[in-house]
């Protein structure tokens, strides 16, 4: 996503209807500098997990964190429900934005502020650092920019930067480690399947939204529970494959390497209906699950999200609201708990 844009089964069914953002509010949060909107604050580099750490400490309100990680100062947007109250441990979701976007235009891409009050979880929406245009690159290991860009010379270990995030977050918040999630939308979530090789020990269950990859090698130590989501008419990351230099296999060979790696099935229970093609892989190591839904008809879009102004789906594609992406992950994050 370029930052102009922003720049034997029965198959589960969540739509929920859309919210819509008028182009001057999606205008106005892709655009205003994140100073801007909310008061920063500085937390103490760590990447130590001390489990419950932020517990009784105090009652951070949602802000935009400005975060000393490795040395290098980065961007993080936090959304508490409304229900905390920091004595109840919670799950914690990291959401990613797209290449070229930013935390504040993810925030508003994906409405999962919203499914955090209803279903009390905290959410974070970091923020990358290679410039790209008005937002910010993903350096995914070994993977080209969009454009066939190399990444700079000098640019952070994301991977670093977003586990040691996680410990932040835990000394700062009332976090259930155990219930530690990652989602992502293009870029974001390549990033977030690297994340679920990388750090399988952190993150209990992903969500890849509009770029499920299988990273080679996967160094995971445990079956990692995949839920994903994709547009069968996205152009940008193409479901079948044969796209860009980082998009050259298709969704469902993500799928099912991913599901080859959990020792699942070795085929899916495929459900379809109008809307939805729904892939389900069972009997995976350890209780984990590999899941894809493929959204007919659907851009490069996040499934039943917020809806955008015409300006958005011309050029990202047409949307769709057969599923909520939002309450279908969170039902099976839910699910799954290291």
């Amino acid at each position: 996503m370029r930052a102009a844009v922003f720049n034997d089964v029965v198959m589960p069914m969540h739509p929920r209807p859309r919210r819509f953002f008028t182009p001057v509010a999606v205008i106005s949060l892709i655009l205003l500098p994140l100073a801007g909107l909310g008061v920063a604050t500085s937390a103490p580099a760590s990447g130590a997990k001390t489990p419950s750490a932020g517990c009784g400490v105090g009652t951070p309100k949602t802000a935009i964190l400005s975060l000393k990680i490795d040395g290098i100062n980065r961007t993080v947007i936090v959304h508490v429900p409304t229900s905390y109250t920091n004595k109840s441990k919670l799950p914690l979701v990291l959401n990613l934005h797209g290449s070229g976007s930013t935390a504040a235009a993810q925030d508003v891409f994906s409405g999962m502020d919203e499914t955090a009050d209803e279903d009390d979880f905290i959410v974070a929406f970091p923020q990358a650092l290679i410039p790209d245009g008005t937002g910010y690159d993903w350096n995914v290991p070994g993977v080209p920019l969009v454009g066939g860009r190399a990444v700079p010379a000098g640019s952070p270990n994301d991977v670093k930067f977003l586990t040691n995030l996680v410990g932040v977050l835990e000394h700062m918040y009332c976090v259930n480690p155990m219930a530690v999630y990652a989602t992502g939308f293009s870029g974001g979530a390549r990033e977030v399947s690297q994340l679920a090789c990388d750090d399988s020990k952190i993150f209990a269950a992903v969500a890849p939204v509009s770029g499920l990859r299988y990273p080679t090698p996967c160094p995971a130590t445990r079956a990692v529970p995949v839920i994903a989501f994709h547009g069968s008419d996205d152009h940008v990351d193409p479901f079948a494959g044969k796209g860009e230099a980082y998009w050259t296999y298709s969704v469902q060979t993500a799928a099912k390497d991913w599901a080859k790696q959990d020792h699942c099935s070795k085929s899916p229970t495929v459900s379809k209906s109008t809307d939805v093609v729904f892939s389900s892989y069972s009997k995976c190591a350890k209780g984990a699950a590999v899941e894809l839904y493929e959204v007919l008809g659907e851009g490069h879009e996040w499934p039943g999200g917020p809806t955008m102004p015409s300006s958005i789906t011309d050029l990202l594609g047409p949307q769709s609201n057969a599923i909520n992406a939002n309450s279908l992950m969170w039902s099976f994050f839910a699910s799954h708990q290291l």
